[in-house]
């Protein structure tokens, strides 16, 4: 049967879309290591599984945690994990053997212990309650591990399959140089090593949004109404979970796969972004950032990605971490900055609600061949919260400058007053 050539263009571009490459982290990937350490017994190995976040920005927060899961080539269990257990122990009715093994699952999913693990089941780079940073935001915590005792395998053993993160997707694991293993002064080759690139999957709904205001114009232009989502239509005063169900108040605990429930609004995002040009001074002007959380839970290590012309004369940030973002060849975007949380101040963008909100200030200096209160270039070209890209109001609504009319009204003392109450309430 042909497929009409309309509906095969439609499936290459969602294709594409899934697979396409981040412009601001083209090598950015999270990659795994699975290196067998050991053989024991007759049929098993000691395996070591390292996962390495290599992008810049995008992270994976506490819930729902890192996850990642394969698929044996024959009938493997695993005995023992240090680092990690299981979600699913599978049937192990056919292991003939007095202690039942930790999973026989033919797919297995593992998940990052608690930090409050016994000493016994934990290991290096583990026990963060699924916590995996960014390459840039906090490297120390970039990577995790576990350690598993791996029972009915053949020597040499079979590749494992299908190897699995949520929201990426990995490549074939391939044989590579065997890994250097540190074993006291010296350090020893693993007896085999695999390993899987896992790049990130696009999502088609996007998550934030992004409104404006300035010192100049007293209209606030608001987030796109529908900007994330307006399939669902709840009542007002309700909360909307990401399965659609509608939930009158703050929903029970959900389990790993279920999003928290949000605060509804006419754009129907759970994250909101407003920037503000806040003041104009003779060799400097002003900005101040607000993230707003709708959400019903927690971001434990958000951040925020910020394209903008004037970066390059960004004198002070206030109350946030920021840093260029490094390309790859060791130079830097001199338009794109990561903004993110102080450690234990406001690290953490608390959930919906009257502390669900983090803002600072940045100070820029004037160039004066870019500097510019018209035609929006005041206001960010980009802006993605937690690597997602967030939706900007269309270019013709940004806050415009005066007109001539308005000038003259400018003189106006209430005006002029009515404006520096809004300057100072944003």
């Amino acid at each position: 049967m042909r497929v009409p050539r309309a509906i095969a263009l439609l499936i290459l571009a969602a294709f594409l879309a899934d697979c396409a490459v981040d412009p601001l982290d083209q090598r950015g990937s999270i990659v795994v290591t699975w290196d067998i350490l050991n053989w024991y017994q007759g049929d098993g190995y000691v395996a070591s599984v390292k996962i390495e976040n290599q992008q810049l920005y995008r992270h994976i927060e506490a819930r729902p945690g890192w996850s990642f899961g394969w698929e044996w080539s024959k009938e493997e269990v695993i005995w023992e994990v240090q680092g990690a257990q299981a979600i699913d122990q599978g049937d192990c009715a056919r292991v003939e053997e007095e202690n039942s093994p930790h999973s026989c699952h033919p797919r297995p999913v593992m998940i990052d212990l608690q930090p409050e693990a016994p000493g016994t089941l934990q290991t290096a780079n583990c026990c963060r309650g699924g916590v995996l940073s960014s390459a840039v935001q906090d490297p120390s915590t970039s990577i995790a591990s576990f350690v598993m005792k791996v029972g009915l395998a053949r020597r040499p053993p079979d590749v494992p399959l299908s190897f699995s993160i949520p929201g990426y997707s990995c490549s074939t694991p391939t044989n590579v140089t065997s890994s250097l293993i540190p074993d006291g002064q010296h350090g020893r080759r693993a007896y085999m090593t695999w390993q899987s690139s896992c790049t990130y999957k696009l999502r088609r709904t996007p998550s934030c949004c992004v409104s404006f205001s300035s010192f100049y114009n007293p209209d606030v232009v608001p987030c796109k109404d529908c900007a994330c989502d307006c399939t669902q239509k709840p009542k007002a005063g309700e909360r909307l979970t990401d399965d659609g169900f509608q939930t009158p108040g703050i929903a029970t605990a959900l389990n790993l796969h279920k999003q928290a429930p949000f605060q509804c609004s006419k754009d129907m995002c759970p994250i909101k972004i407003h920037w503000h040009v806040k003041n104009n001074y003779k060799g400097y002007w002003r900005s101040k950032v607000s993230i707003l959380n709708r959400h019903l839970q927690n971001y434990t290590h958000w951040n925020l990605v910020v394209q903008h012309p004037n970066f390059k004369q960004l004198k002070e940030v206030f109350s946030f971490n920021s840093t260029r973002l490094p390309i790859h060849g060791g130079t830097f975007a001199d338009d794109t900055n990561m903004f993110w949380g102080i450690r234990s101040y406001n690290d953490m963008l608390l959930e919906a609600g009257e502390n669900g909100v983090v803002q600072s200030e940045m100070l820029f200096q004037k160039d004066p061949s870019l500097f510019s209160l018209s035609k929006g270039w005041a206001f960010p070209h980009k802006v993605l919260f937690n690597g997602e890209e967030c939706v900007l109001p269309a270019p013709d609504s940004y806050p415009g400058l005066p007109n001539a009319a308005r000038q003259s009204l400018l003189h106006s003392p209430f005006l002029l007053l009515l404006l520096l109450l809004v300057n100072l309430l944003v």
